[in-house]
């Protein structure tokens, strides 16, 4: 009796085991145009993300597809979260240029949405400025208008709503980084002209700088909601 359910056991241990190593895939490190960038790729992807850090959106890859850097971002630490909905995942230094950026990714598996939070908003709309054509891009926390409260911003940057993709805006309620502001969500959607809408969150914690990743700038404690909204949004 024993001996019987000891072998029911060790096979049910031996079948989960197989599983998780036959569907993991390791993390690691590519070059994209120069730039160190980390590439989740899972084995039949439906569509790629490039995710866009904020802060310096210095990630310091290693070589073997570690992250140094940012670690704590909201993007960084959800990254595998996305591979796990069945999507190719670059995650991207501030360096990165995004039109080679995009066209690696394309070459993976088209659509290729830019999820960008942040800072890495920023960098986004300077991509896409500068000839980046992802099919689709979702901005998180986002320096949107001069009403979120800086005076550079995705609107300054662009200057014509023709330049957006297809559009997705992310925003906690309770947002209070002084650059991120909720009010500058509303004027960045009359501005895009039918190009973007917004998913609005609430909840979660709150804890330090309200401009870092572990306060509602950075959805702490709602990483699901964020990567279920963004990552359907292709």
């Amino acid at each position: 009796m024993f001996f019987r359910k000891f072998l029911s056991t060790f096979g049910a241990f031996v079948l989960i085991c197989a599983t998780t190593l036959t569907s993991a895939r390791a993390d690691e490190t590519v070059d994209v145009g120069g730039s160190r960038a980390v590439l989740l790729k899972p084995k039949a992807p439906h569509g790629s993300v490039i995710l866009m850090p904020g802060g310096n959106g210095a990630i310091n890859a290693g070589a073997n597809g570690e992250i140094n850097g940012l670690t704590g971002n909201q993007l960084v630490r959800t990254r595998s979260a996305y591979a796990r909905r069945g999507l190719a995942v670059l995650v991207v230094d501030a360096g990165v240029n995004l039109a080679t950026a995009v066209q690696y990714m394309a070459a993976i598996k088209r659509p290729v949405t830019v999820i960008a939070t942040s800072r890495g908003t920023i960098r986004a709309a300077r991509g896409i400025a500068g000839g980046a054509r992802p099919d689709a891009l979702v901005l998180t926390s986002g320096f949107l208008t001069p009403e979120s409260g800086s005076a550079e911003n995705v609107k300054s940057i662009l200057g014509s709503p023709a330049l957006l993709p297809r559009t997705l805006v992310i925003h906690h309620r309770e947002d209070s980084c002084r650059a991120t502001l909720p009010a500058g969500v509303d004027p960045f959607i009359r501005w895009a002209g039918g190009r973007a809408r917004v998913a609005w969150l609430t909840g979660g914690t709150a804890t330090g700088d309200a401009c870092e990743a572990f306060a509602h700038h950075g959805f702490n404690g709602i990483d699901g909601q964020v990567v279920g909204v963004a990552g359907a949004f292709h």
